[in-house]
């Protein structure tokens, strides 16, 4: 036990506490021995390593640590990894932006490189001006980049005090996590679970590569609507139709109306021609066309948007795109523009980018009067890749797939069983699993056209003239793995014969990152690597998560394990809310208005941070406003309460501490051991706000009630009434320490060293026979309440008078129902021995609650 301080304060227990708990494996899973039923396992979001943490990943964290600092207080042998989401998109960015350089696959690795800038942003580097680099040097400066942020996060969570396993860490792009990810994906292929196909794609054109339905989001763009004018073939006039995409023309393969459109059923089934390119087109019917938008017949591209992709699949339509993963119309024209005005207008176009073909085609339509009418403005939401800065495109791409169910009834409808079956905290959030699944609209896209991520574990044949055999790719054995088919050899094969007819072709596509990071419960759980680890661990205890990956991190991994083992990967899903800014909108770093919790966590303590963070309940949203940190604050004002009342707990004697006698001691214990229970109840249902709110109540009725009416009785008291008081004193404090554990672990624990053995956080939570078998079973739980109001009363009669609250009282009167003036004057001389009363008279009247009737001062000089 160590000394207690003249002057206890939170500084500086953050360095004290942290090697501690460190050197002595305070947090350690121990495994030797344990069996499942006494494992709690949590599957931790491994956050994104690139760039910086923001206060809504210590709000959310937390959430999480509370409900391990509980279960492990509970006896429970806690499995509580971290892992690091280190490979993708924002990766590249953060690389390409801190070092100046892009990859370039083509170019060869050039051993000792040194990239042209390093620190900082980078973003006043253009993208025109970053050195292009082989990929072998891109992948070896990401990787060194993410070790040197995930340190950086490591220490910020070491001071926040999450009590991580750190000898649990594991990365997404490290040797063990591509093992798991090729082997799983390779057994998905095996089982024609993922499969390769020409599809339109959700293309980025920024970045290269294709994107997931779970990676878009709509944002308002401004467009135009104009009106053209397609000529029927049959002499019959013309037909307009309202288009925002008239750069598409020369894609167009049909108009597409509503089968009820009295308007255009007459025309089903005829046919018109294009403004300018004179290709000629069916009239086709279709229930997605809307009656009420434009001019209710619209045309079909390949590709506008992701309805013309139904269209031309549903009805079977030929494909005629025109653009290029660069986002330029290609250079050769559709087959079907055949005639010569039709070429030159192709021809115009061609090489050029989406708006500046849009420009050449609205003039060349309205020279040739086949842009009929004013162009009318609109603004109107677009696809955007969450991550990128340009509207996307559809291109036609050979991609990998993993089915999902979009496609599949029974795998669907399976989804939604564990949807059903998964302990959902809070119980709404349910409702956002189900949408997404029921809404999906194809197989999930996994495959990327990028560099930092896992290889796609595949070769192709190569026939006779050079071409890939797409249809019998070549899986590699499960011992080989992990491999890099752009570098590695499949087996019976030479490098000579890489890219030769006859030879082979390796994929130089990586995994989306998600099909990764699906994979959590695996990689952290030792799946196909250490099968007694995964046998105590999975399907694991806890998924903690934000409510906006629900679609993507929850809804995948659940996915992932219905496909590999038939069943959910976890039993309970808690889903924390959103962090908001004061003008209540959400917190992120696209937005700029994200605040990094370091300066936070050195100016407050963590402890301060942590009470802000766990007063929220999970699904909740909470707004902070860094300029008045309210809550924080306030939790500040609790942790700092909590280390002076243990000091002025602590320092009576205690060497006659025994039986708890006295009826006031007996109500306070009485109310604490309903505060266990509750706060218990509350961490059994994933309510840890509540289990706070029970106990820190609690704790200011001890410190600004109990502690005021027992310290005369603590400090002078004699025999059995001063032990009874300092019985309690000390139980409570006990009770109090542990409870407020996993909120504020660093001055919990600096208080249990005072008086405490081991660490607090490896201590029995509390039960309510500790408290109420001091209180007895016939002991008045509101009592306290009862003196404390009468306190509060006198208190207030020589506040009124202006004077001290030292002053004596010479007599005071306190009225109460005649309920209650018995079980008042059981703890009659604790209340005239903190009051400084001298006569104290309680009497019954007809009044609704304990008041001070009269009170007469000892006339003091002034």
């Amino acid at each position: 036990m160590s000394a207690i301080p003249d002057k206890p304060k939170l500084e500086g227990l953050e360095a004290k506490w942290g090697p501690v708990w460190e050197e002595t494996g305070t947090y350690r899973f121990d495994r030797d021995g344990a069996e499942r039923a006494e494992v709690y396992s949590i599957d931790t979001p491994p956050p994104t390593a690139s760039g910086s943490l923001h206060v809504g990943h210590v709000f959310s964290y937390t959430h999480t640590d509370t409900v391990a600092r509980y279960q492990r207080m509970q006896g429970k042998r806690v499995f509580y990894p971290m892992g690091w989401d280190d490979n993708g998109l924002p990766t590249e960015r953060r690389v390409q932006n801190y070092y100046g350089v892009r990859c370039d696959p083509s170019l060869p690795y050039v051993e000792g490189f040194v990239p042209p800038h390093e620190g900082g942003d980078g973003k006043s580097i253009k993208a025109a001006d970053q050195q292009p680099i082989s990929r072998r040097n891109f992948i070896e400066l990401c990787e060194k980049l993410t070790v040197e942020d995930e340190k950086q996060f490591e220490d910020l969570w070491r001071t926040l005090g999450l009590s991580v396993d750190w000898s649990q860490t594991y990365r997404t792009i490290g040797a063990e996590s591509l093992r798991a990810s090729q082997l799983a994906f390779i057994r998905n292929v095996e089982r024609g679970e993922a499969y390769q196909a020409q599809a339109p794609t959700l293309w980025d054109v920024t970045f290269r590569t294709a994107v997931a339905q779970a990676e878009l989001e709509d944002r308002d763009q401004p467009s135009a609507y104009h009106t053209l004018a397609f000529h029927r073939t049959d002499g019959g006039g013309d037909i307009l139709i309202d288009t925002t995409r008239p750069e598409l023309l020369a894609a167009c393969v049909a108009l597409v109306a509503h089968p009820d459109d009295e308007r255009y059923k007459p025309l089903f089934g005829s046919t018109v021609r294009t403004p300018l390119f004179e290709v000629e087109v069916p009239i086709v019917a279709h229930h997605l066309a809307q009656q009420d938008k434009g001019t209710g017949i619209a045309m079909i591209c390949t590709f506008g948007d992701v309805t013309d992709v139904v269209w031309w699949r549903e009805l079977d339509l030929p494909n005629r795109a025109i653009l290029g993963f660069d986002g330029r119309v290609i250079s050769e024209a559709p087959e079907a523009i055949t005639s010569e005005r039709g070429r030159e207008a192709y021809a115009q176009i061609a090489g050029k980018t989406v708006f500046s073909a849009k420009a050449t085609i609205v003039e060349a339509l309205q020279a040739s009067g086949e842009l009929v009418g004013e162009i009318r403005k609109i603004t109107h939401p677009v696809k955007f890749f969450e991550k990128g800065d340009k509207p996307l495109e559809i291109v036609s791409t050979r991609q990998w797939y993993i089915k999902n169910g979009a496609r599949d009834e029974q795998l669907r409808e399976r989804l939604l069983a564990h949807g059903r079956e998964l302990a959902w905290h809070p119980d709404f959030m349910r409702v956002r699993y189900e949408n997404w699944v029921e809404g999906l609209s194809g197989d999930w896209l996994i495959s990327r056209q990028r560099f930092f991520g896992v290889p796609i574990p595949v070769w192709y044949p190569l026939d006779a003239e050079g071409n890939p055999v797409f249809d019998q790719p070549i899986l590699p054995d499960a011992s080989q793995l992990p491999v890099d088919p752009s570098s590695d050899l499949p087996a019976g094969y030479t490098e000579d014969q890489r890219g030769v007819p006859g030879g082979f072709l390796g994929e130089v596509d990586v995994m989306d990152t998600w099909a990764t990071s699906s994979l959590t419960p695996q990689l952290a759980g030792g799946w196909e690597r250490d099968p007694e680890l995964f046998g105590l661990v999975f399907p694991f205890s806890l998924r903690p998560q934000g409510q906006d990956i629900i679609r993507t991190w929850l809804f995948s991994t659940l996915l992932r394990s219905e496909l590999e083992a038939g069943q959910l990967p976890w039993q309970n899903a808690g889903i924390s809310g959103w962090i908001l800014d004061p003008d209540r909108k959400k917190m992120s770093k696209s937005k700029g208005n994200v605040v990094t919790p370091a300066g936070m966590l050195e100016q407050h303590g963590s402890d301060a941070v942590r009470y802000w963070a766990a007063s929220a309940k999970l699904g909740t949203d909470a707004a902070f406003d860094p300029q008045n940190p309210t809550q924080i604050k306030i939790g500040r004002r609790l942790a700092i309460k909590l280390l002076n009342a243990a000091k002025f707990t602590l320092s009576f004697d205690a060497s006659g501490a025994g039986t708890v006698s006295e009826a006031l001691d007996r109500s306070m214990l009485a109310g604490l051991a309903g505060v266990i229970e509750g706060a218990t109840r509350a961490f059994e249902s994933y309510d840890h706000a509540r289990a706070l709110e029970l106990t820190e109540s609690f704790f200011w009725t001890f410190c600004d009630d109990y502690l005021e009416l027992v310290k005369e009785r603590a400090h002078n008291g004699e025999g059995q009434s001063q032990a009874s008081a300092v019985t309690a004193l000390r139980t409570a404090l006990s009770v109090f320490v542990r409870l407020l554990a996993p909120f504020l672990p660093y001055a919990t624990e600096e208080v249990w060293s005072w008086f405490g053995e081991g660490s607090v956080h490896r201590a029995a939570w509390p039960i309510t026979s500790e408290a109420l078998d001091h209180a007895g079973c016939n002991a008045d739980a509101d009592l306290l309440g009862l003196v404390g109001g009468a306190l509060v009363g006198v208190r207030g009669a020589k506040t009124a008078a202006k004077a001290s609250q030292r002053t004596p009282v010479t007599l005071a009167v306190v009225h109460a129902p005649v309920d209650v003036r018995d079980r008042l004057a059981l703890a009659a001389d604790d209340l005239a021995a903190v009051g400084r009363i001298a006569e104290l008279r309680i009497e019954v009247a007809e009044v609704d609650a304990v008041t001070v009737a009269q009170i007469e001062l000892e006339e003091t000089e002034a």
